[in-house]
C-alpha cells in the first residue's frame, strides 16, 4: 500500500491537488479551475483526483489558498496554512539554496525572502490585476489568441514597443493603441509582458536587492515571455521548479508531512465525499481596502465553513 500526503490549494481561480511520497517527491497533481465555487471544486478534483488510486494510504492533509477553509472542512485537513509559508516551504523543498521566490498567481502576486531555508520577509500585490494570470487570459481573449500561444509569440516581438504597465486599465489601453498604431501583435506582446515586469518589480520589490538563486513559480511562469522579461530586468537566470504550477499544494503536503511527525497522530482525511447537508454560498462586497472585492461565505447546511474571494486579509466579510 503507498503511503501519501494530500495538499489542497483553493484560490479564486485555480485548485491545486498533490500526492506527495513520504520522500517529498510528487506521486500525483492536478490543476482545475474553480470557477468561483469552492465547494464544488474541490469535490469533482478529489473525485478525479483519486478515481483510479487503490491500496493507498494518506498519512496526513495540508490545506492552503484563499479557500483553505473550506478545504480542511471537506476533507478533513491536518494542518491549514496560509499561501506565503506553502509556497515558501516548497520553494525551498525544490531549490534549498533558493533566496528569493517570485510567485504570480490568478488573482495576486507575491515576493517571498528567505535565508538559509526559512522566510524571513515577503510582500504581495492585491490591488492592482496587471501582471496577474487573469489579465493575461483576458488579454489573450481579446487578441483571439489561446494563453499557451502568448509567451511564444512574445519572445518572435522583438523590443520595439513600449506598454505603460502602471496598472491594468493603462496597460489594456496602451495595447489597443499601440495596435492603431500598426504595430505587429507579436511587437505588442512583448512589451506586455516587459511592462508587466517592470510593474511587478516596482511594486513588490520596494527597491529592495533580491538575491540569488531566484525561483519564479506559478501558473504564470509557463509564460516564456514573462520569464524572459524576469530574465532581462533582473540580469539573471531566473528557476522555474519542476511542479511550479501546483507549488501551493505541494507545500501543503509537506507541511502535512512535518505535522505528522510532530504529533505522530491519526490523519483527519475523511475523503471528499463527506459533506453532510446541503451547501450554499452568500456573498457581500468587502469594504476593507481598495480593492471591493466580492467576497463568498460558504454553508453547509446553517454552518459557515469558510470564505474565498478576498484577495487581501482586511475583509470585513466575516464567517
Amino acid at each position: 500500500m503507498k503511503e501519501l500526503y494530500l495538499g489542497i490549494d483553493v484560490g479564486s481561480i485555480s485548485t491545486d491537488f498533490v500526492l506527495m511520497l513520504p520522500d517529498r517527491s510528487v506521486y500525483k497533481k492536478l490543476y482545475i479551475r474553480t470557477h468561483g465555487n469552492p465547494v464544488s471544486a474541490v469535490i469533482k478534483g478529489m473525485t478525479a483526483f483519486l478515481y483510479d488510486e487503490r491500496d493507498i494510504s494518506i498519512l496526513g492533509v495540508g490545506a492552503t489558498g484563499s479557500g483553505r477553509q473550506i478545504a480542511a472542512e471537506i476533507v478533513g485537513a491536518d494542518i491549514v496554512k496560509n499561501e506565503i509559508t506553502a509556497h515558501g516551504v516548497a520553494a525551498v523543498q525544490a531549490v534549498p539554496e533558493v533566496k528569493t521566490v517570485l510567485e504570480i498567481g490568478g488573482q495576486d502576486s507575491k515576493i517571498i525572502f528567505i535565508e538559509n531555508g526559512i522566510i524571513v520577509d515577503f510582500n504581495m500585490n492585491t490591488v492592482c490585476a496587471a501582471g496577474t494570470g487573469s489579465f493575461l487570459d483576458r488579454q489573450a481573449e481579446r487578441l483571439d489568441i489561446k494563453i499557451e500561444q502568448l509567451g511564444d509569440l512574445a519572445l518572435s516581438g522583438g523590443n520595439d514597443c513600449q506598454i505603460a504597465g502602471r496598472c491594468a486599465v493603462f496597460a489594456e489601453s496602451d495595447m489597443i493603441h499601440k495596435q492603431q498604431e500598426g504595430y505587429s501583435r507579436e511587437s505588442i506582446l512583448s512589451g506586455l509582458c516587459s511592462a508587466l515586469v517592470r510593474n511587478y518589480i516596482n511594486n513588490l520589490c520596494a527597491g529592495r536587492k533580491l538575491n540569488e538563486p531566484i525561483v519564479f513559480q506559478g501558473g504564470v511562469a509557463a509564460n516564456k515571455g514573462i520569464v524572459k522579461a524576469f530574465n532581462d530586468a533582473l540580469n539573471t537566470q531566473v528557476i522555474i521548479p519542476k511542479y511550479y504550477d501546483v507549488m501551493g499544494a505541494w507545500g501543503a503536503a509537506i507541511l502535512a508531512q512535518e505535522n505528522k511527525r510532530r504529533s505522530d497522530s491519526c490523519s483527519m482525511f475523511k475523503g471528499c465525499f463527506d459533506v453532510n447537508g446541503e451547501w450554499r454560498s452568500k456573498s457581500d462586497i468587502c469594504s476593507g481596502c481598495a480593492n471591493r472585492c466580492r467576497v463568498s461565505v460558504v454553508y453547509i447546511g446553517d454552518r459557515a465553513i469558510g470564505r474565498i474571494g478576498n484577495r487581501c486579509e482586511n475583509t470585513t466579510v466575516k464567517i
